[in-house]
């Protein structure tokens, strides 16, 4: 497309606002009304007429329960054995076991059409692929690796997990880290990065909904794009559901964007709609790479308040270890064509003359059968001396995590999270203070920002280690989606993570173990969470 004609197209498919920023869609063509007359409407009603048909077939069977007693128990019996062999997380064993004890005729089914992960084979074996090839793509210095077996041997056993089993993720020297305390702060860096891009700009978030940050995001996006700029944007396809239309990707190409949905949203039943894009990646030429807890939407810097004001956090790498995000991009864009690693993980990139300490860019990809995230954090929590602070604005725990959490505080490390003072979901926050108690006993520290909704991923131990992603402590997150995050150690900018925990905390509420501190005298909700615990790992 010529540079002519991409300038025209920006005319006469976009809107240039008082802000700066472009807007695709007209007043009215997203929210309730596009969402009955989009293909939301469509994939919501033949959902809802597939689900009342196997409803319908259940309970047809459930009426001959009676002349199938002896059988239903023998089933359930050989299913509780099959489930106390395998390999699953035993919270999810618990909840198996309850759900096919209670509902057999309709459990057992369940159990195995999710266990099949109809939907998503094909997938699975595309993407393991590809992570094969990226392997060769991202050799690891052993230099590296040496000098944090010199200095912190554990630190290095996690770096070695990560380049192994963790997916073939390198630890970089040469990176300057520069971390972002708010939604605000990483708007004001980003627009100012974007206008440095000469050759690309790849964009993978999981939300992306119009307004002042996408729209000013889009309108450097087209410029560049008109200037020959390689730009490709890639968003959830759970996006059609809430911020964008169907035909979004067409409208953004009319600009020269290249543009992808990551497994659009289809009228069928399927276990594939639990693996979502939660990634937010964004890459400037291979040497500036961005990622974090911020979403391109409005909420995320503070321009509409959804939760009372919204606290998030976002980290910037320069140099090597950009790397490791260009390939994560490329993974997902790829998957249906052949990649093009060679193309873009080739070229040498600058070392920026701030470069201190280690970072090791990593994803966790729910097809892989390998916890990543959770084993990253886990890690943290076995090898903190001193203290391990953590930000995250869902707390639904296995069993593993909650025990290291536990176990951390017991031997006398400082466990502190910061939570949210405003809930966004209300079934997660109840789920949330079911831990509370267990974990208050055990010596962990709880508070919660009472300002409104955190939704900063970060862990910071030691004043030597951090961890600022996209991964939630939930199963969502720990489980079935597509996440990534930085690990970083002996970086100056850890001394930033820390201090912005401590200027958090300022305003939080400290939650003590008394069910008045806990609940606050919502004992409907109480009930709820105790309720829904028993279920955790299947929503």
């Amino acid at each position: 497309m010529q540079k002519d004609e991409l300038k025209q197209n920006v005319k006469n498919y976009a809107q240039k606002f008082e802000d700066g920023g472009l807007r695709l869609l007209k007043k009215g063509q997203k929210g309730v009304i596009h969402a009955i007359f989009s293909r939301f409407g469509l994939v919501l009603l033949l959902l809802l007429l597939q689900v009342g048909l196997l409803v319908s077939i259940f309970r047809w069977f459930g009426n001959l329960w009676p002349h199938y007693f002896g059988g239903s128990v023998a089933v359930t019996a050989a299913m509780v054995l099959y489930l106390l062999n395998s390999k699953m997380d035993n919270s999810a064993k618990i909840t198996w076991m309850v759900v096919i004890a209670l509902f057999p005729v309709v459990g057992v089914p369940l159990f195995f059409y999710v266990k099949s992960n109809v939907g998503h084979n094909i997938l699975r074996k595309r993407l393991l692929e590809l992570e094969d090839v990226l392997r060769t793509q991202l050799p690891q210095n052993r230099s590296v690796v040496r000098k944090l077996e010199a200095s912190e041997p554990g630190a290095a056993s996690l770096a070695t997990y990560l380049y192994g089993r963790g997916g073939g993720f390198p630890v970089y020297e040469n990176t300057a880290m520069t971390y972002f305390p708010s939604g605000e702060a990483k708007f004001e860096e980003l627009l100012r990065q974007l206008e440095t891009a000469e050759k690309y700009i790849f964009v993978e978030y999981f939300i992306i909904d119009e307004g002042l940050f996408w729209g000013r995001v889009l309108e450097v996006l087209a410029r560049k794009a008109a200037a020959g700029v390689d730009v490709r944007v890639m968003y959830d396809g759970t996006c059609e559901f809430s911020t964008l239309p169907r035909d979004y990707p067409r409208r953004l190409e009319a600009l020269g964007i290249r543009c992808k949905v990551f497994s659009p949203v289809q009228p069928f039943v399927s276990t594939h709609y639990n693996y979502r894009d939660h990634r937010k990646i964004l890459v400037i030429d291979g040497r500036v790479g961005f990622t974090g807890g911020v979403n391109l939407a409005d909420e995320y810097i503070n321009q509409v308040e959804k939760y009372g004001r919204w606290k998030d956090a976002a980290i910037m790498l320069e140099g090597e270890a950009v790397r490791s995000l260009t390939a994560l991009f490329l993974q997902m864009w790829c998957i249906l064509k052949e990649p093009e690693f060679d193309a873009f993980l080739a070229e040498l990139i600058p070392v920026p003359e701030n470069a201190r300490g280690t970072a090791a860019p990593y994803g966790d990809c729910p097809l892989d059968g390998e916890r990543v995230g959770e084993m990253v954090y886990i890690d943290l929590l076995n090898r903190a001396r001193r203290y391990i602070h953590i930000m995250t604005p869902y707390l639904i725990l296995d069993g593993e995590l909650e025990t290291a959490l536990k176990f951390a505080a017991e031997r006398g490390v400082d466990v502190h999270l910061i939570l949210p003072g405003i809930a966004d979901k209300k079934f997660a926050n109840s789920l949330a203070k079911t831990h509370y108690s267990s974990l208050l006993d055990s010596g962990v520290k709880i508070s919660e920002w009472t300002p409104g909704f955190v939704h900063a991923k970060v862990f910071v131990v030691d004043d030597r280690e951090a961890v600022v992603g996209t991964i939630n402590l939930d199963y969502r997150s720990l489980y079935h989606h597509f996440e990534d995050a930085v690990w970083l150690t002996d970086a100056p900018c850890i001394r930033d993570i820390e201090a912005d925990f401590q200027a958090t905390l300022e305003q939080c509420r400290t939650v003590e173990n008394d069910p008045r501190s806990i609940w606050q005298g919502r004992w409907l909700f109480r009930a709820l969470g105790m309720l829904l615990k028993v279920l955790a790992p299947l929503l």
